[in-house]
């Protein structure tokens, strides 16, 4: 039978993109279980280990706090999702978030390519402004902002003069 391949840190973070210092920190705090260890005090790393390295990074690009992610972590990875309801529900509102922040951030790139496209950087942005550059660069009107949204603007024109 074939042994299974073991992996050092400095391997693991290599191949997870997740430094050694993080790594530590992770088992640390429980996040990752700890390593075993071979006789002279080295961690080892199995594949399980390298796919929950990996598995936490992607949700940390995600935005999810680390306190958050535990309960993802404690299912195995051949789990179906309809055995665990409420983390597929924790799943659907960190993507609500998620996608939310998406779009103030599409807000925050249209105001400044009509910035850019207008050359001036100290007025105020209205949506009358912002239609008519989508028209200029053929881009489709996006969702209506609300003007709470687009005070963050007015308040960023006004504070640079």
């Amino acid at each position: 039978m074939k042994e299974e391949q073991s992996y050092t840190i400095k391997q693991s973070a290599e191949q997870t993109g997740i430094t050694e210092d993080t790594i530590r920190y992770y088992e640390r705090i429980a996040l990752l279980p700890r390593a075993e260890r071979k006789e002279n005090g080295h961690r080892i790393y199995r594949q399980e280990d390298i796919n929950t390295i990996r598995l936490i990074a992607c949700l940390k690009k995600t935005g999810m706090p680390l306190e958050e992610m535990r309960p993802f972590l404690a299912v195995s990875a051949d789990t179906d999702p309809a055995e665990y309801p409420e983390l597929v529900e924790l799943l659907t509102s960190h993507r609500k978030n998620v996608v939310s922040q998406i779009a103030s951030l599409q807000q925050v790139v249209d105001f400044i390519d009509m910035k850019l496209e207008e050359g001036r950087y100290r007025r105020d942005c209205s949506d009358v402004e912002l239609d008519g550059l989508q028209r200029r660069m053929g881009e489709p009107k996006p969702k209506s902002v609300s003007p709470v949204e687009m005070s963050y603007f007015s308040v960023s024109a006004k504070a640079g003069r």
